[in-house]
């Protein structure tokens, strides 16, 4: 079954220099959750609860919010006008639309947003070869002309609107897009644009469908960037998803190719797998020690707003965010664990080294209480922390040892996990047979 897919194409590059570059500063991050995200739930949120998310995304820092698809539906367009008439977009955050490049939907989106001080309208049509030939039954002239045809519209009304207009183009299907014509159709666009250094345009590369691996991406990504026009009046803007699992791979090394924005979701919500988690993005640049650019100590108060709005769930393995990943259920993993905090403690140490916990939980409101749980597979080590931490109390080795043996049967008779109250007996019962 497996011959009837073709592999990816490579890309050739006569210098690959993304590999050999490092994180040092975060993007700038594009939040599609209202827009992208909303129209992946099964039940689409309200004006209410999408109002709300949208606040939440302020609460967390996000600066870029595609709010919406407003030529689409009513909801869409009347969620855009609350935002406008009741004043609710602070001055340092800039909403954006997504518009196809069809002449009524770009003036009933400028319509949408009316009034609004500074705008990202994003322009888009499909380019990949199976969409030409099968959907749109288009040449590849007539898709370019498409295009044009969308930014001389955009041109227009932007000219009539009050506010500032930041203009972003998508190749759709850039990802199915065979490179030469994605770069011949974006240079188009940015010649007919004509953006400058002081306003730049966006140009977003999706990885529409995510269909090839990470390096192949960067590949792709730093072979646009050494051949588009105008480079320097142009912010490129990744959107990639999660059909291998790899979007967040993908963008990180999408931004060591040249890439300056990213566009995603919290916790990844989106069609089919998803977009990229901005989340975990986030806090990856974190555990490096960048600037994430977005109030992470917040965010477990965020992730309860949105889940209530949304219903969806965070995993218990989710990175960074879930309710088991700080958690050591292994003897020795509970042991490094114990030695490593209880060593910067004794030291003072700013920098954080830990077995096993990539960043302080306390960074984002956990407790170190949480990293240590006990069942049949701990050890001495969780054990005289769990005592330590929660009771204050150290034993000598030898009850040390009884202890961990006596939680490892009771663990192993109950079938799973034991709390301290249950392992606070067990010491106590020890204790006294010993005393008698």
């Amino acid at each position: 079954m497996h011959t009837k897919y073709k592999p990816y194409p490579t890309v050739k590059l006569d210098k690959r220099t993304w590999a050999d570059r490092a994180l040092t500063v975060a993007p700038m991050w594009a939040s599609s959750d209202l827009r992208d995200g909303n129209q992946a739930l099964a039940s689409p949120m309200s004006i209410e609860e999408k109002i709300d998310y949208f606040q939440a995304l302020i609460e967390f820092g996000i600066k870029e919010i595609e709010v919406a698809y407003p030529s689409a539906s009513q909801t869409e367009f009347d969620f855009c006008r609350r935002l406008i008439e009741e004043d609710l977009i602070p001055k340092d955050v800039t909403i954006g639309v997504l518009v196809p490049s069809i002449e009524r939907h770009i003036v009933r989106s400028f319509e949408a947003l009316r009034g609004a001080p500074k705008i990202i309208m994003h322009l888009y049509n499909p380019t990949a070869s199976n969409q030409r030939d099968v959907v749109f039954r288009r040449t590849k002239e007539q898709i370019v002309a498409l295009a044009l045809q969308g930014v001389v519209r955009v041109k227009r009304e932007a000219q009539k609107f009050a506010g500032e207009v930041v203009f972003e183009y998508s190749p759709e299907s850039f990802s199915q897009t065979e490179l030469e014509f994605a770069l011949e159709i974006s240079n188009a666009v940015i010649e007919a644009w004509a953006p400058t250094k002081e306003k730049p345009m966006i140009l977003n590369l999706p990885n529409t469908l995510e269909a090839c691996s990470p390096n192949i991406y960067a590949d792709r990504i730093e072979w646009m960037c050494a051949h588009l026009k105008n480079r320097e009046s142009i912010i490129v803007s990744v959107h990639p998803h999660n059909d291998r699992g790899c979007a967040v791979a993908s963008a990180e090394l999408a931004v060591l190719a040249g890439a300056q924005r990213v566009e995603g979701t919290i916790l990844g919500n989106g069609e089919r797998a998803g977009n990229v988690d901005l989340i975990t993005l986030a806090f990856n640049y974190f555990s490096q020690g960048i600037d994430p650019r977005v109030r992470i100590e917040k965010v477990d108060t965020i992730l309860k707003r949105i889940t209530a709005i949304t219903g969806a769930k965070v995993g218990e393995r989710h990175p960074y965010v879930g309710s088991m990943i700080y958690t050591a259920f292994s003897g020795t993993h509970q042991d490094a664990i114990k030695k490593g905090i209880e060593h910067r403690q004794n030291h003072g140490m700013h920098v954080w080294e830990v077995p096993y916990l990539a960043i302080d939980p306390h960074d984002i409101g956990r407790d170190y209480k949480d990293a240590v749980r006990l069942n049949s597979q701990s050890g001495k080590g969780g054990v005289a922390y769990v005592l330590k931490t929660f009771y204050g109390i150290d034993v000598d080795a030898e009850m040390l040892l009884l202890l961990a043996q006596e939680v490892k049967r009771v663990s192993e008779a109950k079938g799973g996990e034991i709390g301290s109250d249950e392992m606070f007996k067990v010491y106590e019962a020890l204790r006294g047979a010993q005393t008698d």
